[in-house]
């Protein structure tokens, strides 16, 4: 691993530490916690595209896609509150555990709250692959949400914690990479398991997967130690330090560690993390905090991985080649992230956002057009060729590849580094919520939209992505090379943002730069 993933940040204290294999193998552990997001959403769009599940648990919706002829609306055939109900249950259930996981990551550690989540996620798992009714289903989803909530507020706070500060970017965004992996993995066992066994056992063996991703975490959880940080606000002093010197290996973290204790006393004079969030200092970071996750979820992305089967197969694809087509997807979304990891530290968060924005929007204008010209607003596409419909994946893989080394890792990460200790985990917990919330709303309502919107849905995509980059481009100071600790500046000496630092608020805590340099 080198070029831009590793690239050492400048300024700042410089604390010892090695990039060793304890760190990589720990972060490695750490990071598939990602598995179970990731799995998730590629998972459940495949089972609902399988005629088999749908004629078991929601007939209706079959009996509609199975009279729908080419020559009818193909817009419509998925339309059903009840079936996305089943897909975005468990981001309600996300939103509210991570709530709760912000509280359990603070008083109980990072490690346990990463354990919880292996636990009820493959308890979901197990109610889900066994599942009689809806309501089974939907209990099953709700688990797998509580399990994902406290991933989610865990493990991308414990990543950060753990790994050199001079390599904190790149072992951050392993977490979107896992997630990748996940739904790559999801998509694949989609594939071949409609291909080549088919039936009950297809979808069951789909939902019942899930068992794995969650053992991985809970399993791997138990080989960490928990993150030095939340040793210390514990008041388990000397565990800390010898857990430092491991994670480091080098004879002397006094200096580290002796921040570290420091900035955790500070922390506990912040009596209320979630009212002190709302002070005007921290309104600069809130408002990234908030608008981040929220424009993350309305790019469209989620559509495609939740949906990509249902997609593809309204577009004209059938059972299995609508499946193939978004393993394709789940392909490209993995490779793509590696591009991200290599160059967010040499390129910088704000180019990496507007390069990612411009190639998604071009991507989803070409595949408006391409929808609009052939179904038009009859939803009759009359004959699709191969060279149609290989075009159309070809786009949507491009527009892919542009999320996924743009907002898909650069979401989790910016949040993570732009809040002090005292705020932080409040912050993620916010991130985290945001992120449910509109991920409920897409995938609740995107059947809809598509059926009355129909290819105007990706017109309102587009547009977002037009809003979101202008946003970064005015809005979002560059955080490439700037220690967590000396973050205040950036956002003080921005033009815009400036106005919400009082002097005292504006003072920074660090070495000169002769002494740091030393």
């Amino acid at each position: 691993m080198a070029g831009g993933a590793f690239a050492p940040t400048s300024g700042g204290k410089e604390y010892p530490g090695k990039f060793t294999g304890r760190v990589f193998l720990t972060c490695i552990f750490a990071a598939t916690g990602g598995l179970i997001f990731g799995y998730d959403l590629g998972i459940s769009g495949g089972v609902t595209s399988m005629d088999v599940f749908l004629k078991d648990f929601f007939p209706d919706v079959y009996r509609k896609e199975s009279s729908v002829k080419p020559s009818d609306d193909q817009y419509c055939k998925f339309d059903s509150q009840i079936l996305t109900l089943f897909t975005s249950s468990l981001y309600l259930a996300a939103l509210v555990s991570s709530i709760g996981a912000s509280i359990a990551t603070r008083t109980y550690g990072r490690r346990p709250t990463m354990m919880a989540s292996g636990v009820l996620f493959a308890a979901g798992a197990i109610v889900n692959g066994l599942a009689k009714n809806v309501i089974m289903l939907i209990v099953g989803r709700l688990l797998l949400g509580f399990g994902i909530g406290c991933a989610n507020q865990s493990v991308p706070i414990y990543l950060s914690e753990v790994a050199p500060y001079k390599f904190r970017g790149a072992f951050n965004m392993m977490f979107q990479l896992f997630i990748t992996i996940g739904i790559l993995i999801a998509n694949l066992l989609n594939y071949v398991l409609a291909r080549w066994v088919g039936g009950d056992t297809a979808w069951r063996l789909s939902l019942g997967g899930a068992i794995v991703p969650g053992l991985i975490i809970l399993l791997g959880s138990c080989f960490l130690s928990d993150s030095p940080n939340s040793e210390i606000e514990r008041g388990n002093y000397e565990k800390a330090k010898d857990l430092l010197l491991k994670l480091r290996q080098v004879d002397n973290v006094d200096e580290e560690f002796n921040d570290l204790v420091e900035a955790s006393e500070k922390a506990k004079l912040v009596k209320n993390a979630w009212l002190n969030i709302f002070k005007r200092k921290y309104r600069p970071q809130l408002v990234f905090a908030f608008c981040i996750p929220m424009f993350q979820q309305l790019t469209g992305m989620n559509v495609i991985v939740f949906y990509a089967p249902v997609l593809f197969k309204t577009i004209g694809f059938g059972s299995n080649a609508s499946l193939f087509s978004s393993l394709i997807t789940g392909i490209v979304n993995m490779l793509a992230t590696f591009v991200s990891i290599f160059t967010v530290d040499k390129l910088g968060r704000r180019k990496l956002f507007l390069m990612g924005g411009t190639q998604m929007f071009i991507c989803q204008i070409v595949i408006t057009i391409a929808i609009a010209m052939k179904f038009g607003l009859s939803g009759n596409p009359g004959v699709i060729s191969g060279t149609y419909a290989g075009a159309v994946v070809a786009f949507i893989c491009i527009y892919v590849a542009g999320f996924a080394w743009s907002w898909g890792p650069l979401g989790w990460l910016v949040p993570s580094e732009i809040f002090p200790l005292e705020v932080r985990s409040a912050a993620q917990s916010i991130n985290v919520s945001v992120n449910m919330i509109f991920t409920f709303v897409i995938a609740q309502i995107f059947t809809a939209m598509l059926c009355h919107l129909k290819f105007g849905l990706f017109i309102c995509f587009a547009v977002c992505v037009v809003i979101m980059s202008i946003f970064i481009h005015r809005l979002l100071p560059e955080t490439k090379g700037i220690p967590i600790e000396e973050m205040t500046t950036v956002w003080r000496n921005h033009p815009h943002w400036r106005k919400y630092f009082d002097e005292d608020d504006a003072k920074v805590e660090t070495k000169p730069k002769d002494i740091a340099s030393a």
